[in-house]
């Protein structure tokens, strides 16, 4: 896993820059075209336009 791509620090604290599954909690969600997916718990979430 790249964690450069994951996290990021601003003003001495740490950014998550993707969102966290809400349904298991420790995930990240995939980027996909047109969806956020969970690869653990198969959560879709499809993004709009």
């Amino acid at each position: 896993m790249k964690q450069h791509e994951y996290f990021s620090v601003e003003d001495d604290a740490v950014k998550r820059n993707r969102k966290y599954c809400p349904r298991c909690g420790n995930s990240f969600l995939a980027n996909h075209k047109n969806r956020l997916t969970c690869g653990k718990c198969t959560y879709v979430e499809f993004l709009k336009g």
